[in-house]
């Protein structure tokens, strides 16, 4: 066993809202821990971007969360754990680093492997446009078990969630032809703001659908767990974004089922993400 280091709290970093919803269910399984919550409202979305620049938007964000003191972050953003978990890993954490990342893509995988290895069938998985290039969850899926997998981008459904019209004709008419044509037994929820669109989901289509969050949480327990020394701090979540912060409260709290108390805005600085007040700039803009 490895030194045990100062309890800390809990990053949970993500493109914007989404991850909100991830952190849900972490709150659930962990009622006393603290969380710090970093989302990058003001810079998404991430589903259309190429990989160099999500590798960029990770780094600072991931760097920020550790500023913040914590030493564990979670990676709740499936487009982010496609394509830049491993890269973050390989960069922050290992020995003597006393760090850890950890994403939510494969513990999807390793809740629809199970899901199908006892009851049969093909596993659907519906997720941005950049989850689905990378090819993660298929790959993941395929070093668990032969299972078959179809992945299908839904690149209409996030902007959906984020103008609050996941309840709305449009949204069920979205996810209606999105799951068009899918031969599949089971359908997993691959970007964090679809749990909003659960309802819709379950109207469109016969098959279980499984949302990935509450197993993610169960698959931090673990890890901790299993990990002693990364001890972890009691106290109440703390917000960080991008974007603006009283528009963050707002929205935020449909995501996260509570109220989003106050939100740090956070901004680019020579590379880095640093507190910074929310200035909105008007007409033409000279940097210095």
């Amino acid at each position: 066993m490895g030194r045990r280091v100062k309890p800390a709290p809990i990053g949970v970093y993500d493109s914007g809202f989404g991850g909100l919803t991830v952190l849900r269910e972490l709150s659930r399984a962990l009622p006393r821990a603290e969380f710090v919550y970093l989302g990058d409202a003001g810079r998404a979305p991430y589903g259309g971007r190429d990989a160099d620049v999500i590798l960029s938007l990770a780094e600072q964000c991931v760097e920020r969360l550790f500023s913040e003191g914590c030493r564990v972050v979670v990676v709740a953003c499936h487009t982010v754990s496609s394509v830049a978990l491993r890269h973050l890993q390989a960069r922050y954490t290992g020995p003597g680093q006393e760090r850890a990342v950890l994403g939510v893509t494969i513990p999807a995988a390793e809740l629809a492997v199970d899901h199908v290895s006892t009851r049969g069938g093909r596993i659907a998985f519906i997720a941005t446009a950049r989850t689905v290039a990378s090819g993660t969850f298929t790959t993941e899926c395929h070093k668990l078990a032969p299972v078959a997998v179809v992945e299908r981008a839904a690149p209409l459904l996030a902007p959906i969630v984020e103008e609050g019209w996941e309840t709305s004709d449009v949204a069920r008419l979205a996810v209606r032809r999105y799951l068009d044509g899918l031969d599949a037994q089971v359908v997993v929820l691959g970007c964090t703001h679809f749990p909003l669109l659960r309802e819709a989901f379950e109207a469109a289509t016969d098959c279980p659908v499984l949302d990935p969050a509450p197993f993610v949480a169960a698959r931090l327990v673990d890890w901790l767990t299993r990990h002693p020394d990364f001890t972890v701090a009691e106290g109440e979540p703390r917000f960080l974004s991008t974007g603006d912060p009283d528009a963050f409260a707002t929205h935020g709290s449909r995501f996260l089922g509570a109220p989003v108390t106050t939100v740090q805005h956070v901004a680019e600085t020579a590379g880095r993400l640093e507190p910074a007040a929310r200035v909105v700039p008007r007409g033409q803009v000279v940097r210095a």
